[in-house]
């Protein structure tokens, strides 16, 4: 699940190691499984793990069966782990910030992302450099200075066509973003 070599857990280690507490963090966090606790607690009861189907089936039978007919039971608590090892979510953060200040005035910063936790991050972004004046209203002049840096282009986010997804079933779940950086 590591991107590269560098990153600084395994997704071994995290399975085989960490207490159910941070698993049960984990899940939640990066997975939003809603059985969370459960799962962790399964996981920690069923160590060690040497392969991923091992692992797999130690969550599908920690799920109630209702469950275990929509996708794959085990699916969130992967991406979370898979989120977990590789520092994702910051990843997206710094490099929006990133390609926001490398950008000129009037380019264009776009994103996609695949799951509502990126989504999350990429929409708060560009929410934070469109406010430009956080001074009160009743305020004659300004007093924080803040200008907004971004127009946001997209109000809502661009999703994937039938016929895109069709073609490329991947794109089911990716949406993307936009927003112009605006002269200072």
């Amino acid at each position: 699940m590591r991107m590269g070599p560098d990153a600084a857990h395994s997704a071994a280690e995290i399975v085989n190691e960490w207490p159910e507490n941070r698993l049960t963090e984990i899940i939640r966090s990066f997975g939003e499984e809603p059985l969370a606790r459960r799962i962790s607690r399964a996981i920690v009861v069923g160590r060690p793990y040497q392969t991923t189907s091992q692992l797999s089936t130690v969550i599908a039978e920690a799920m109630p069966a209702a469950r275990r007919r929509v996708g794959h039971p085990a699916r969130r608590t992967f991406q979370a782990l898979r989120i977990a090892v590789n520092g994702e979510l910051e990843a997206i953060s710094s490099g929006l910030d990133q390609a926001i200040e490398v950008v000129a005035p009037s380019g264009r910063v776009l994103a996609i992302s695949y799951h509502s936790l990126e989504d999350r991050i990429v929409k708060r972004r560009f929410v934070r450099g469109s406010t430009g004046c956080v001074c009160p209203p009743d305020l004659p002049v300004c007093g924080c200075g803040k200008t907004a840096e971004l127009r946001i282009l997209t109000r809502k986010p661009i999703r994937a066509s039938a016929g895109e997804v069709e073609s490329n079933n991947r794109a089911r779940s990716a949406v993307l973003r936009a927003a112009e950086k605006v002269a200072a």
